[in-house]
């Protein structure tokens, strides 16, 4: 929102002319350079309060993209209270969503859900349509992340616990809503995020047809608008839902033309995943060699990227596939090279699996030792843990095990790797919400971003601000808010209180707070954490590694899915 200088003083424009400029340098993009001016724009401070919500805002924006959760929940709170205190409805609504987005990320979904309700109802009082669509699609994104999250927690593949489900089906209710009202509102741009959401939703449900129904129309919204990296990201997405439909062939296009777009995009880690997506899909098809192209590429790629964890999976990957073709040398080879970086990255479920292959292709070969020499080069080799290999040596090992697994898992299939949103339990705001770039002046802006203090610095701020509304309604508040400055002429900034006397009954922001402070009481230990987890998967690694149900299911494989000889060994390393 534009901001106009109120003072003539050389101070005041200083603040204000730092503050233009760190919003300049956060959309180049440039967030940590932006935050240090904002930062001193707040040290020099304003007394014009509408500048300093802006700066809030900016400021908290900011620390989310930079993944600073505590300051970014520290500014988006002092943000929450201003607005509130000089009755900037627009400005709480806006504070609200951001607050929310930033509780959501961290797991604190009962407060995400109380911001982003309050965000709803005010967006609704004021019959702002695009606000409540926003507000709707924020809605989606917590029970979206709360059903992930739940799924996340140690759920079997194909036992999406019900309260995933719930959360899941909630959030594709909210989608649907915001559909209706940005169908009508003709924002095509903001379908096109709600439909990748959807179809995200749809497939962690195990809805793949349905899936493939809206990624299709974010494809065609992404190239309407030309943007390649969301036609990219749908690509891939059609591609996961066709693995899972069964349709192996139509998925193999679908990464072909994701590999493609990586390329033109010359994102060198997207291009690994593509490969490996690739890789495992043709060996779906049992075109073993072609799989071991793709795999090899993923692995070069993986190394060049010091990615040991995709250079794991690529050896995994590689090493079954050789396996199935008989080569059982080169599997061996591959097997060794796994098992070396499950040690190294401390990758147990992989060091594992590894040794069961290393174990069974010894046995095959009749080893005492691995084999020192490395294969042909030349030859192209990748190995997937999971599949073992077979007693002839032209057996496709593991495969009928795989088909198996896949079509055991096809219906409730947990999905963990879908979006990187976190659980909650109601709706919130979403980064990525649409709109144009605001004028070049401060504005209030949607966090795109995920953050959050210490929850008892959050607690601290609610419980003052709660206390000034309920309380003389004269107290200061400039010591809470970092960067308002107030004349010594002036009497203490107080808060306005409308007509009527103390006996009146709570007002809605009043429950607000209430409701917020009850949910911080009552908030799990595991929601308290400070930041969301670091992802184990490496950067040339799928989200959508659907391989990964092998991986998981090892453990349990039945005995017909081993080699017979070599059930027994097999048991006793595991």
């Amino acid at each position: 929102m534009p901001i106009k200088c109120c003072s003539p003083c050389r101070m005041e424009t200083s603040c204000l002319e730092l503050a233009l400029e760190g919003e300049r340098l956060c959309k180049l993009g440039d967030y940590r350079a932006g935050a240090s001016f904002f930062e001193s724009a707040i040290q020099v401070g304003t007394e014009d309060l509408q500048i300093l919500s802006a700066i809030y805002s900016q400021l908290g924006n900011a620390y989310f993209h930079l993944q600073e959760y505590n300051k970014a929940l520290e500014y988006h709170s002092h943000d929450l209270t201003l607005t509130r205190t000089i009755g900037d409805e627009l400005g709480e609504a806006k504070a609200s969503g951001n607050l929310g987005n930033t509780l959501k990320v961290l797991g604190r979904f009962d407060e995400a859900v109380v911001c982003c309700q309050r965000h709803y109802d005010i967006t609704r009082g004021t019959y702002d349509k695009v606000g409540q669509a926003r507000a709707l699609y924020n809605f989606g994104n917590v029970y979206h992340a709360k059903g992930k999250s739940i799924c996340w927690s140690g759920a079997e593949p194909g036992e999406i616990p019900q309260e995933a489900k719930l959360a899941l089906f909630k959030a594709t209710e909210y989608y649907e809503f915001n559909l209706s009202i940005v169908k009508d509102l003709g924002d095509r741009a903001a379908q096109g995020r709600t439909y990748g959401n959807l179809g995200n939703t749809h497939y962690l449900l195990g809805n793949f047809q349905q899936a493939v129904v809206a990624h299709e129309q974010r494809l065609q919204i992404a190239k309407e608008f030309g943007d390649r990296a969301a036609e990219r990201r749908a690509y891939c997405n059609l591609g996961n839902a066709y693995i899972f439909l069964g349709q192996f062939e139509v998925a193999a296009e679908h990464y072909k033309r994701t590999l493609q777009l990586a390329r033109l995009l010359k994102d060198r880690a997207v291009e690994a995943q593509a490969c490996y997506s690739l890789g495992n899909t043709y060996i779906l098809l049992q075109d073993y060699e072609r799989a071991i192209d793709y795999h090899i590429k993923h692995l070069i790629i993986a190394e060049e990227l010091k990615d040991r964890v995709g250079e794991g999976r690529a050896c995994w990957s590689l090493g079954n596939a050789h396996t199935a073709l008989g080569n059982h040398k080169d599997a061996i080879y591959f097997a060794e090279k796994h098992l070396e970086i499950s040690k190294m990255i401390g990758d147990k479920i992989g060091e594992a699996t590894a040794r069961m292959n290393v174990s069974d292709l010894k046995l095959v070969l009749g080893l005492g030792q691995n084999p020192t020499s490395s294969p042909n080069t030349d030859k192209k080799e990748d190995s997937v843990p999971g599949m073992l290999p077979g007693v002839g040596g032209s057996d496709t090992l593991g495969d009928e095990g795989f088909f198996d697994l896949l079509t055991r898992f096809q219906g409730s299939r947990m999905d963990d790797q879908r979006c990187s949103v976190l659980d909650s339990q109601h709706r919130l705001h979403d980064p990525s919400s649409p709109g144009t770039t605001p004028p070049v002046a401060v504005r209030k802006s949607t966090s795109v971003c995920e953050a959050g203090p210490e929850p008892g610095r959050f607690l601290d701020l609610l419980a003052s601000s709660k206390d000034c509304r309920l309380g003389e309604q004269r107290a200061s508040v400039s010591s809470s808010l970092p960067g308002l400055r107030l004349s010594t002429s002036e009497q203490p900034f107080s808060l306005p209180h409308s007509p009527g006397n103390s006996a009146d009954p709570p007002q809605a922001d009043d429950v607000f707070f209430d409701m917020l402070v009850k949910c911080q009481g009552s908030r799990l230990n595991d929601q308290r954490s400070v930041a969301p987890p670091p992802a184990t998967r490496g950067p040339t690694v799928p989200d959508e590694d659907f391989f990964s149900l092998i991986l998981r299911s090892q453990g349990n494989r039945m005995d017909e899915q081993r080699v017979p000889p070599l059930s027994k060994n097999r048991s006793m390393e595991q």
